[in-house]
This record gives C-alpha cells, structure tokens and sequence, in this order.
C-alpha cells in the first residue's frame, strides 16, 4: 500500500495540456484493453483504429463482451456500459474522415505489431493529422522509445507507455522517457495512467526496460528446466507454489506466446549476452509456427476451447510433443531446485536493473515485479525478498554461484549482488 502510494506522485512534474480525446492504434487484445480502460476508467472519449473497420469491430466486440460481464456480475449498470461505449469510436482505413478525426486527438496510444518498421510507418501515417501538442505513446513491449522516436517528426512528444496483458486486470504501467522525451509528455503520460486505474513506474529506456528484462532470463530459464526433463505441469504447480499467482506455463498461455518469444528473442539479440543463455527458443518458436499461440487462439501449452466456468484447461498434446523433442537428459531437478533455478535468474537481473539505473530505487523495482508479472506478492517483490530471505543475500548469492559452477555463466551473479552479499547488506531499511 506505501509503496502504491508513492508511486502516484509523479516524477516528471507537472503536465501541459490535458488529455481529453485518445487514438489507440491497434484493436487486437492489447489494443481493446488500453481502449477499455481509457473510456471506462479514464473517462475519455477514445478512437479505436485498426486497418480496416471489421478489424476495430472485433476490438469494440471485444470490450462489449468484457462490459457485458461485468453487467451480468452487477459490477456496472446497463446506462454506464451503453454510455461508455458511446464513447468508442472504431475507425479504419477505408473512413475517409478519419485523418479529420485525428485532428482533435490529445494523445495516441500506438499497439500495433512489434516490428520497428512498421510503428515508423504508424507514426508518419497519424502524424500529419494530429495537432501540435498531441502525444505519441508507444506500448512497446522491448523495443528502446528512442529508436521508435526516429520515426517521429515532433521526437519530444514520444514516450513509451508500456501496459501488461491482460490490460483491464494487470495494473501496473511502465512509462518511459528516451533521451528528448519532454518531461510535460512523461507527465501527461502519468495522470492518463494513473486516471487509467494504473500503478505507474518510471524506466530507462533500454531493451526490456525493466520488467520485461527481468522476465527474459525467468523464460530462458523456464525452457531449461524443462530441457532438462522436467513435467510442465509439474513446473507450473511448484512456481505457483513459490507464492506466484500462476505458473509460467500458464502466465505464457496469458501473454501470449508469441509476445513471450519475441521478448525473450529480441532480449538475445539485444545488450544481455550470456544472461539470455541456457536454453534453445526452438520450442516457442515452433508453437508460433503451428499457432499455437496460448488463450487468444485457443491452443498454447493448453487447450482453451470449449471449457466450462472454472474448469482447468487440460495440456495440448501437440504442444507437449513439441517440448519432448528438445528435451537433453532428464536430471529429476528436485522442487527446490525448479524454484530456485528460475528466481535467481529474476531476482539477478533484477538487482542489475538497479545497479544499472534503469529503476530508481528497490521500492519501484518491488511494485514493477508483483504488479507487472505477480512476483509472489507475499515476498514483497524481489527486493525485500533478498532483506527477508532466510541466511540473507548472502546465501542467495551462494546458491547462484553454485548454479553457475553447475550450469553456466548465465548464473553469474551481478557485482551488486556480490557487493550486498559481503555484509549481507539490505536493501530497504524498514
């Protein structure tokens, strides 16, 4: 709760102008939860634009059923679902008045495809009809904001607003400036979060920014783990067990296992080197192929079609066929080990993240790990995690320096890590 609280105040000062119309660009599942919460919970009139107007339509079909949800839990009246929907507005490439539409947007929330070619194209396309002051968000998920800003004409008016799936329930959002970010944008980009009902953090703008950097090393490591003979069942059972709100097979399933492998193979070719190693991406590569795709196709490490409320989706046997196939020698990791292997990983890069600057201080890198990914809530994020971790840092440390004897070098731990765990030193000092 503190730490909720001290993350309302922004850190960016005080906003310009104030937000009223909002362009999400993109209606898939991303696209539809920004533009959800933005009517719903923001109060502003929002324009849902996709390529063509049956690509928004599924968008706006996709908001209407999550309202009509909660209209049948008694979570929202019939006048406020009827009237919140009025306020979408779908667009496409064939209304010819769109570009006029544009003219009065405040502020643009870009959730296209994760291709840097294509969100210049998105830029070049929208900006022409936007007035001066507009902003332009990138939802990007580990694309840097200023590569993304190269496309821009007005660079200063570019940030990164990067949500997590899916966007009505998952309340954290990572705002980041890049280098020529105005601070008036990363503040206006704040009270628009915030009034979206989002925790926000501030992040370096660096590949993965932060929560999605931690979460490279935790996937590499899921797939060695299970390279390594373990059940993915078996694993999913023993991370939730550790406190996580569900497994990482099933948190993949959720994100989508496509933005799972793009994130964890940009992350490779990015600035990580030996910590994106330990395990071939071959497996996630191939349930892309096959569209195996996780909840949004209805096949993914599960089977998401025809279930009844409350039922469990069962395993897809193709996609457990798939995984058997890369499969090195089967080790019988023991529980503990399972666990440990895959949060050391997190917790390393996580405590990098603050050596790094990317994170201003643990506080912000506790509230991004449970509210971005459901770090085990109880532990209180990977920070006070270290500060309550039975034997301290210290041991912690030991145990990484024992995997990496074992394993690799990708189980190096970080020279702060090595630097607390002299003196067993803390992080937080309440």
């Amino acid at each position: 709760f503190d730490g909720m609280t001290a993350m309302k105040k922004s850190p960016f000062g005080a906003p310009q102008q104030e937000t009223k119309t909002v362009a999400v660009l993109g209606a898939g599942l991303m696209g539809a939860g920004i533009a959800q919460v933005t009517a719903k919970n923001a109060g502003r009139r929002v324009l849902l634009k996709d390529r063509d107007l049956e690509a928004a339509g599924r968008g706006e079909a996709i908001i209407q059923e999550n309202f009509d949800k909660a209209v049948k839990r008694k979570r929202m009246t019939k006048h406020a679902s009827d009237s919140t929907m009025a306020n979408i507005v779908g667009l496409g490439d064939e209304v010819p008045s769109w570009g006029k539409h544009f003219n009065g947007v405040d502020m643009v929330i870009e959730a296209v495809f994760e291709d840097l070619s294509l969100k210049h194209k998105v830029i070049a396309a929208v900006e022409e009809h936007l007035p001066e002051h507009a902003i332009f968000a990138t939802n990007t998920s580990a694309i840097p904001i200023g590569e993304i800003a190269k496309g821009s004409k007005r660079p200063e008016n570019v940030v990164g607003m990067h949500y997590f799936s899916p966007v009505p329930q998952m309340p954290l959002l990572e705002i980041i400036k890049h280098e020529g970010t105005a601070d008036h944008v990363a503040a206006e980009a704040h009270r628009v979060g915030s009034a979206q009902g989002k925790t926000c953090i501030q992040v370096k703008d660096v590949p993965g920014f932060y929560v999605n950097r931690c979460l490279g090393p935790f996937l590499i490591e899921v797939q060695s783990v299970l390279q390594d003979g373990t059940n993915p069942l078996e694993l999913d059972a023993n991370i939730k067990d550790m406190g996580m709100p569900m497994g990482p097979i099933t948190l993949a399933d959720m994100v989508g296992i496509d933005v799972a492998g793009h994130v964890a193979k940009f992350l490779s070719n990015a600035d990580m080197g030996v910590r994106m190693e330990g395990a071939s991406l071959e497996g996630f590569e191939m349930m892309i192929e096959k569209g195996f795709l996780g909840k949004k196709t209805g096949k993914g490490f599960f089977l998401h079609e025809g279930l009844k409320r409350g039922q469990k989706p069962p395993i897809n046997p193709e996609a457990e066929a798939m995984l058997k196939q890369f499969i090195k020698a089967d080790l019988k990791l023991s529980k503990e080990e399972q666990q440990m292997r895959i949060f050391t990983r997190f917790v390393n890069e996580a405590i990098l993240c603050l050596q790094d600057d990317i994170i201003a201080d643990p506080l912000t890198g506790d509230i991004g790990a449970v509210f971005g990914i459901g770090f085990p809530p109880f532990q209180g994020g990977p920070f006070r995690m270290m500060d309550n971790y039975e034997g301290g840092i210290t041991k912690f440390h030991d145990t990484m320096l024992g995997f990496r004897d074992k394993y690799g070098e990708q189980f190096t731990p970080c020279d702060m890590m090595a630097d607390y765990a002299k003196t067993n030193k803390k992080f937080h000092s309440n």
